[in-house]
């Protein structure tokens, strides 16, 4: 296979990806079948939500059978999908789809990452389904009971069973869509982010050989500058996704803490399960973000300390080999930490890999370079921090710790407002 092509061919690596974005109607490599992309999503984002809520909602049903927060569930459906299916069409046509997706990048890289980066891509439909189908088997439940206990009696094809069977469908389907496309834009940015994960991990092990720190800055940059155009495509979507949920989020708590709301599950658990879609998908955007911010960050402490290493072996060195203080000293300056490597690794769990680790590095690595080339990478690394931005602003855990607190300030004085707390 060839990666640095910017152009797609009908079967290429990307051929069965391809597939399921036609199957999920978002594919719009051709004129054709970009007219069907735009009329699938009119019909399905837009007509069907607004036919459900205007036209099937049924106000004058029984207690089980009304459905209060339908406009807030709708709307929030419809935005979020809107701005998902927008962007995306966005960046397919500006870039095409390899170009998109780094795979026309993937000629500089190692084997490895190759490997995983085509084995996650083929991942990426399978998370998608992980998310989506158990929520639509329980919007499917819900939908078939509403329907078939008699909620809705409108005749609009001449016949009652034939019009509820079609609008249930119609409404499913309006739902699933929806999800999809969410999830979908969800899911690539985590599997770009991915690519820079595997690229860092790959960049870690310059470290551990003795590299030029000319190629360690060039590497460097390169991998800065992929992260500086991931968060230029992404910082629209990621600020008014956050912005849209945000609303989405608060305008159900205000009218599930109204004085008398109902809140039983026949009225509330289509608005619940909503809530807890797009929450999820939220949750896609910002982990991804976070984890590639704080891997691109832990290069530095990868890079402190192995300056560190180099600094103290060479003051090791420069003593007299034949003293058995000098032998002794630099036996416990780098001790051999392989016999307690399962125990401490037992502890460290998933948080320690090869960028971000505890051990030693080994002295051939940093042998021929001199110390001021060493601290000059370093303070480069403290002073050009990489990772994921939205107009500026670093997307790391910090930042959502200041997120947490805003929302958290918002829903404790929205309750003060409705419940009095």
């Amino acid at each position: 296979k060839t990666y640095d092509r910017v152009l797609s061919h009908a079967y290429d690596e990307l051929h069965s990806f391809r597939s399921y974005l036609r199957w999920m109607c978002v594919d719009q490599s051709s004129p054709t079948s970009a007219f069907f992309s735009w009329f699938v999503f009119v019909l399905f984002a837009l007509v069907v939500p607004a036919f459900s809520h205007f036209y099937l909602a049924c106000p004058s049903c029984d207690a089980k059978h009304d459905r209060p927060y339908d406009a807030v569930v709708q709307l929030s459906l419809s935005s979020i999908a809107a701005l998902s299916f927008v962007c995306l069409s966005r960046w397919v046509k500006k870039y095409g789809l390899r170009r998109f997706l780094f795979f026309d990048k993937l000629v500089d890289e190692s084997d490895s990452v190759r490997h995983h980066y085509t084995s996650q891509l083929n991942r990426s439909l399978k998370i998608v389904s992980f998310f989506v189908l158990p929520c639509f088997v329980v919007e499917c439940a819900y939908k078939i009971w509403w329907y078939a206990s008699g909620a809705s009696q409108i005749p609009f094809l001449g016949n009652v069973i034939l019009s509820d069977i079609v609008a249930c469908s119609l409404e499913v389907i309006s739902w699933l869509y929806r999800t999809l496309v969410f999830f979908l834009v969800c899911v690539l940015f985590r599997l770009i982010c991915y690519l820079q994960i595997l690229r860092l991990k790959d960049f870690a092990t310059v470290f551990e050989v003795d590299s030029d720190v000319k190629d360690v800055l060039v590497e460097h940059l390169r991998i800065r500058r992929h992260l500086r155009i991931i968060s230029h495509r992404y910082r629209a979507f990621i600020l008014w996704a956050l912005v849209l949920i945000t609303m989405s989020q608060f305008t159900s708590l205000l009218l599930t803490t109204r004085p008398h709301a109902d809140m039983s599950i026949f009225k509330a658990g289509e608005l619940a399960l909503c809530s807890m879609t797009l929450v999820a998908g939220l949750m896609i955007i910002l982990r991804s973000a976070t984890k590639i911010t704080h891997k691109a960050q832990a290069i530095t402490c990868l890079a402190t300390k192995w300056h560190a290493c180099a600094t103290v072996d060479s003051f090791i060195n420069a003593s007299d080999p034949e003293t058995p203080i000098a032998q002794i000293a630099h036996v416990a300056s780098f001790p051999d930490d392989s016999h307690h490597g399962d125990s401490d690794g037992d502890d460290a769990g998933d948080e320690e890999d090869d960028v971000d680790s505890t051990k030693f590095l080994p002295a051939y690595a940093y042998s021929t370079i001199s110390f001021q080339k060493r601290q000059a990478l370093v303070t480069y690394f403290e002073n050009n921090k990489a990772g994921i931005t939205v107009y500026g602003f670093m997307l790391d855990r910090a930042w959502l710790q200041l997120i947490f607190g805003i929302e958290l300030s918002l829903v404790l004085w929205l309750l003060g407002k409705t419940v009095g707390i």
